[in-house]
């Protein structure tokens, strides 16, 4: 006898949470987005799970997006996710040889937006630096070098705090980092991320190294073992908060920064690319609007024949 929508979907989530051991939480939201589903299949008449079709996933999804169901409209990301949910049902139903066909299988789930990064003026950056060494403390001096090797490189956040001391060259000005998919990248640092990194390396790592058991890592903690990425964040929120920085900052924000006043100083997009250490020119192709923006207004506000 054919498997209801209904007994499938039971018999998926209990897959999911027996075999795969998703969180509470996951396979709440799983639950969530398939009730919906199995709303949407009632409506359309669908009894068994064997009658299912694309049009009829497809339809969902534009159910989903619209909220001609009665549903609340969702975003591209919470509705790829329900569409994910639906697509991982069908594969299953496949697999356990509960249905003959995948209809979902050539739904793709909607792409969210592409988001523009947040970047900070040249000058916030600098009060931020600033205030990260207020009272010369060791761990002031600290988060004074990771903050000026984030903004200085365009490291991502997990690269800096993986950083071992055999990375840097600070004779040269470079340090090598490594990024998605373990690939390796060595970039140039300018003099003051140098000097702030001297003055840590100098007056403040040999002591946080002796408390613990002699880490390589070139961030310390107060207990001697590797600096954590929480630490960094909290260590830039204090910053930032110090020196008025009213836009939300992140440890990513000094990379959206880096690439953005970069590319504002006239620097090649590819050559960011390889800074950033992105596989495709693409993912850098987003500051370059950031640019054209600031470009647009700097253009408005001087050519006499701009304005109306």
């Amino acid at each position: 006898m054919p498997a209801t929508p209904a007994a499938a979907v039971r018999g998926y989530l209990d897959h999911l949470r027996v075999e795969r051991g998703l969180a509470a939480n996951t396979l709440a939201a799983y639950r969530r987005d398939l009730d919906r589903y199995l709303a949407h299949l009632t409506v359309l008449g669908l009894s068994a799970i064997e009658q299912v079709r694309e049009q009829h996933v497809s339809s969902f999804l534009v159910a989903l997006r619209s909220g001609s169901d009665g549903g609340s409209p969702l975003t591209a990301s919470s509705a790829a996710r329900a569409v994910v949910a639906v697509r991982g049902l069908h594969k299953f139903l496949v697999l356990e040889g509960m249905s003959p066909l995948d209809p979902a299988g050539e739904v793709r789930p909607p792409s969210p937006p592409r988001r523009l990064p947040k970047a900070i003026a040249v000058g916030e950056v600098e009060a931020l630096l600033d205030a990260a060494s207020l009272g010369g403390t060791p761990s002031a001096l600290r988060d004074r070098a990771v903050l000026e090797l984030l903004y200085g490189s365009g490291a991502r956040i997990s690269e800096a705090v993986g950083l071992d001391v055999d990375d840097l060259d600070l004779v040269e000005g470079l340090v090598r980092l490594r990024g998605k998919g373990s690939k390796e990248r060595i970039v140039p640092i300018g003099s003051y991320a140098v000097r702030a990194l001297e003055a840590y390396l100098v007056r403040v790592r040999p002591d946080l190294v002796r408390r613990g058991r002699g880490t390589p890592a070139v961030f310390c903690n107060l207990r001697g073992g590797r600096l954590s990425r929480q630490s960094v964040w909290t260590a830039l929120q204090a910053a930032a908060e110090r020196a008025g920085v009213a836009a939300h900052v992140s440890p990513h924000t000094l990379r959206h920064s880096f690439a953005t006043h970069l590319l504002e100083g006239g620097a090649d997009v590819r050559v960011v690319q390889e800074l950033l250490g992105h596989a495709s020119v693409t993912t850098t192709q987003i500051y370059t609007k950031v640019t054209a923006d600031t470009l647009r207004e700097v253009y408005a506000a001087s050519h006499p024949r701009a304005l109306a």
